[in-house]
């Protein structure tokens, strides 16, 4: 009798979530689909999920509609780490979650997927409203101080200040997803580094990923000149003048600031850049150039034909009133001066050399890139926990036993196009299922 009561006794697992991000949320639906576990997400801000409010410009870049395959293509940090956590966890599955909330999404360009509301505090509720009705306790404004382990290298639980007094909190399993240094406001200021490395994880350098770069003074005028100005369709291309190599390549959208560039193709281009072979040595003698094709769609020959064929039809008007078909009004100024032609020479004057270093300019704008942006703006952060300490199957710590990692706080990082917060369900939703 004593026997058959003792086999009915069902051990519950206490399951601690450090930090309440998309990764942690996403851990603790796996983790709490096993009834026999109790889940708790400690967060240190008042309420979880506060990074996924300013994601895709304030509306929530959920995820990509790329096939599953190709997203590894677009994770130049160390992509193939997260081969078993997107099998266990696709795009299809976070958008089923939020479907199942009453929350639609929508395609836009570059395979993007938004709430169909363009609201990202929709998703972010309906993640905390699935997380509430699994049974998930949440515990806000906690900080964690402390992952505790045994002399066996084991986790027991976690050190937190909660209402202002500091607590021992027992646990079984502990998944560490406090994020990465990029937007300190939302909560996401490194704590989770600290704690790893004090238990023997490796840190990779934390640097800046998907963020604008600065340029060298002498390109500094030039984009002061056209600042807030935002390009479409044009190419880029990162050339290392050392080696006279193209290191990056890419078209879209790009914008000018007051210290240099910005928009979706340059903070692609960062991610790329930070991994590039003495990247900061060849910054420093500015051996990074950025050119710029302002007009991708035509040849040399095509370009020279049209700005002849825009001449022809207003040959007696003054150069500097004849590109406007040709260019954004607050790009005029800048490329006129670049040309070195007289801006009151008359167009019917203009030589053929002189048109082709209209082209010249035209098809190859040339930057000199200085640095990255500092770290508070960046979108994400490359570098953390060395990858060869983590079972990819698993996110289990193969130096401590019970401990998990979650989300940006992995050394693996992507570029724009909803990638990085597909690393961050997957991520947690692998630690969370063991």
């Amino acid at each position: 009798m004593l026997k058959r009561k003792l086999d009915q006794t069902v051990i519950k697992m206490k399951v601690i979530i450090i930090g309440g991000g998309a990764a942690g949320m996403l851990a603790a639906i796996s983790s709490s689909k096993n009834k026999d576990n109790e889940v708790i997400i400690l967060e240190k801000m008042d309420m979880p999920g506060k990074k996924i409010l300013i994601t895709g410009k304030g509306r929530c870049n959920i995820t990509s509609n790329l096939p599953m395959d190709e997203f590894i293509k677009n994770v130049p940090g160390n992509g193939k780490f997260l081969y078993s956590a997107f099998n266990n966890f696709t795009n299809k599955d976070i958008l089923e979650i939020l479907r199942k909330e009453g929350l639609e999404t929508k395609v836009e360009r570059g395979n993007r997927i938004f709430p169909i509301t363009d609201r990202a505090q929709d998703v972010q509720k309906a993640l905390i409203k699935v997380v509430k009705k699994l049974g998930v306790r949440i515990i806000t404004n906690c900080r964690v101080n402390k992952i505790l382990t045994n002399s066996n290298k084991k986790v027991y639980g976690v050190l937190a200040n909660i209402d202002g007094k500091e607590k021992e909190i027992k646990a079984d399993k502990v998944i560490l997803s406090t994020g990465g240094k990029s937007y300190p406001g939302t909560g996401s200021t490194g704590d989770g580094y600290k704690m790893a490395e004090e238990i023997g994880h490796t840190i990779v350098k934390i640097r800046p990923s998907l963020v604008p770069l600065t340029v060298h003074e002498n390109s500094l005028k030039l984009c002061k000149s056209m600042q807030g100005l935002s390009l479409k369709n044009v190419g880029i291309k990162f050339i290392d003048l050392e080696k006279s190599k193209t290191i990056y390549e890419d078209f879209g959208e790009m914008l000018f600031t007051h210290f240099g560039v910005s928009g979706p193709i340059i903070l692609s281009a960062s991610a790329h850049l930070l991994r590039y072979k003495n990247i900061d040595e060849l910054l420093k003698n500015k051996k990074i150039e950025l050119k710029i094709d302002l007009k991708p769609a035509l040849t040399e020959k095509k370009l020279d034909d049209r700005i002849l064929r825009d001449f022809s039809e207003e040959k007696n008007k003054e150069y500097k009133n004849c590109l406007n078909k040709l260019l954004p009004k607050k790009m005029i100024e800048t490329i006129i001066k670049l040309s070195q032609i007289n801006p009151e020479k008359k167009v019917n004057e203009i030589t053929k050399e002189e048109r082709k270093k209209i082209v010249t300019i035209l098809k190859g704008l040339e930057i000199y890139i200085k640095d990255f942006r500092a770290i508070d703006e960046a979108i994400i952060t490359s570098g953390g926990i060395k990858i060869s300490e983590i079972n990819p199957k698993t996110m289990e710590s193969k130096l401590v036993k019970g401990l998990f990692f979650a989300g940006e706080i992995i050394d693996v990082d992507a570029y724009t196009g909803g990638f990085n917060l597909q690393i961050a369900y997957s991520t947690g939703f692998t630690a969370g299922m063991n």
